[in-house]
């Protein structure tokens, strides 16, 4: 079973991807750790965000086990990666990495922002979580906050609003809901309550699907 769960920033996909995989016995992949690591090692080497040259190489080298979460965390990652996301050219040599997880016996779950429309669109059962732009500002400043990055809301708000422009707005696989999507809005849900409601949605998938 591949569970392909896609959504902005900040809209709580990466949580309940991990709940699900816990739930269901899946391994779980968050896709946006491979474009952060592709960012990080470019920083490390030294190099330009906007190298695309660069930008290819780190991703062409990245191996799933290079990831370093303490380093690739935070909001300078998020936007740095968000940067090299927006490349063809990076994404290219990134999908196959991703659709070599997804292939592994039993399935997986794999959270980004093109996993139902360009990963895996063959996905068992597809969700777009998603929330307004305030409450997922909220919810990342009080991320920030407790890994002690001080961040005014005003700042965490304007940096998720330019990222939904540029993630949707890209030339290569935009953020945008799979036609046979189901929508998740979190913005009235706790954490609990989010991953009742995704973890229904799979179960009335599996349910249709025998």
């Amino acid at each position: 079973m591949i569970i392909a769960i896609d959504g902005p920033a900040a809209s709580g996909k990466g949580t309940i991807a991990r709940r699900l995989a816990a739930h269901f016995g899946l391994p779980h992949l968050d896709t946006g750790l491979i474009y952060r690591a592709t960012a990080r090692t470019v920083l490390d080497w030294g190099d330009r965000l906007d190298d695309i040259q660069r930008a290819v190489a780190a991703a062409r080298g990245l191996a799933l086990t290079d990831f370093d979460e303490e380093r690739l965390r935070g909001a300078q990652m998020g936007e740095a990666a968000s940067v090299v996301a927006a490349m063809p050219q990076v994404r290219a040599e990134l999908i196959d990495l991703q659709k070599r997880f997804a292939a592994r016996p039993g399935g997986a779950v794999l959270d980004g922002r093109d996993i139902g429309t360009v990963v895996c669109p063959q996905a068992d059962v597809k969700i777009f979580v998603t929330a307004s732009p305030e409450v997922r500002a909220q919810r990342r400043a009080l991320e920030l906050h407790g890994r002690g990055e001080r961040t005014a809301y005003e700042d965490v708000l304007a940096d998720i609003r330019r990222r939904d422009e540029r993630d949707s707005h890209r030339s290569t696989a935009p953020l945008k809901q799979a036609a046979d999507a189901v929508l998740l809005d979190t913005s009235d849900l706790d954490i609990e309550g989010a991953f009742a409601a995704a973890r229904a949605i799979v179960e009335e998938r599996r349910a249709l699907a025998k």
